[in-house]
């Protein structure tokens, strides 16, 4: 596809310069653009001098307000008042999506109390149960199974292979990467005498006996919950509730590899990057940002606003808008200074061990 300058910086509701007649092909990196002649070509992201210094003369950029493309050489360009906004935009502008032919594959397998909305696009070899409901303008990409009674609401886009269980309700505009798995039961078992790990926590790791101990499921008869404009990145687990919902609330953003245990209420807008965990029945608020590999234990709230840095372990309530880091987390400021004082152990080492020499000296002098 191709579209001029001036219809793209209108679309990016931003500022254009130069010939805003040129066509735009595509995006790419500066040093990838090269001088571009009518028929047109890439635009390239270059909000700073140092990206702007890799543009060749004669190419096509978008720049940061302030920047002189004239001294760029450029024949046209953008000016974007938010970058990373504006990137998304244009990425929006040229993403052609996934290639699902309209209509339903002959190949897809759909039970007859099931409802398709108009213009809703079937992939091959999908296979949707009884009662599913399916807004209109979905896409289901190939070998997708939703379990029976399941809703997904208008515009849904769910990739190759994803697997989206009974008893699953979705909003409006959900995006769900390939291999995701919505609804499976919860990891939820009980022993018939007090388990070690109920022992542990009562006397805090002292064992006072080991004995056989065998586990029964517990069943989870609750769904999955899935507010408006929800993603849910590439093999991410969503567990279901054990009595309850499992819930994630609209707008939140699920990173690949991300798994939710039963029970868990997730807010709105949250931003959960990869390999996040978080435990059965953890309550986590609004706007909420938990960067890679962050775990969640159990039973706990973590508070609106709160940003928890990489690989952090989150063991107990976080209070609203606290920024916390490290194992066991804690505020990020505290945890800065314990890596200071950790950085220091070996000077303090080698310190002590000189005081020691000194004492025993004077020891030996009598």
């Amino acid at each position: 596809m191709a579209i001029t300058i001036g219809q793209l910086a209108q679309a990016l509701d931003a500022t254009g310069w130069g010939d805003l007649d040129l066509p735009v092909t595509g995006a790419a990196e500066p040093q990838a653009t090269g001088p571009v002649g009518p028929e047109g070509g890439v635009i390239a992201m270059a909000m700073s001098p140092k990206y702007a210094a890799s543009l060749q003369p004669g190419s096509i950029a978008i720049l940061a307000e302030g920047m002189d493309p004239e001294a760029l050489g450029l024949k046209a360009a953008i000016f974007a008042p938010r970058p990373r906004l504006l990137m998304a935009g244009l990425t929006r502008a040229f993403d052609p999506g996934p290639d699902i032919a309209p209509g339903i594959h002959p190949t897809a397998v759909i039970d007859q109390s099931a409802q398709i909305g108009v213009g809703a696009a079937i992939g091959p070899f999908v296979v949707i149960g009884p009662d599913v409901r399916i807004g209109s303008g979905a896409q289901i990409g190939p070998h997708v199974s939703i379990g029976r009674g399941s809703r997904l609401g208008d515009d849904a886009l769910i990739h190759a292979g994803v697997r989206i269980a009974h008893g699953v309700t979705a909003g409006h505009r959900l995006i769900v990467q390939s291999n995701a798995a919505i609804g499976g039961d919860g990891f939820s078992f009980v022993t018939p005498e007090e388990s070690g790990i109920e022992e542990i926590r009562r006397t805090l790791g002292t064992r006072e006996g080991i004995k056989e101990q065998h586990w029964t499921r517990i069943h989870s008869l609750g769904g999955v919950e899935i507010g408006d404009d929800v993603e849910i990145g590439a093999n991410s687990t969503i567990d279901r509730g054990t009595i309850r919902a499992t819930r994630v609330g609209n707008g939140t953003k699920i990173d690949n590899l991300v798994m939710l245990g039963h029970n868990v209420s997730v807010g709105d807008d949250c931003l959960l990057c990869s390999q996040v965990g978080i435990a059965g029945s953890a309550r986590i608020g609004n706007r909420v940002v938990l960067a890679g590999k962050v775990g969640v234990n159990d039973n706990i709230e973590v508070g609106d606003d709160v940003i928890a840095g990489g690989a952090s372990r989150i063991f107990t309530r976080v209070p609203a808008g606290r920024v916390v880091l490290g194992n066991p987390a804690v505020k990020m400021e505290t945890q800065m200074e314990i890596q200071k004082a950790v950085r220091r152990l070996p000077r303090f080492a080698e310190q002590l061990a000189r005081l020691q020499e000194t004492v025993t000296r004077l020891l030996e002098k009598g």
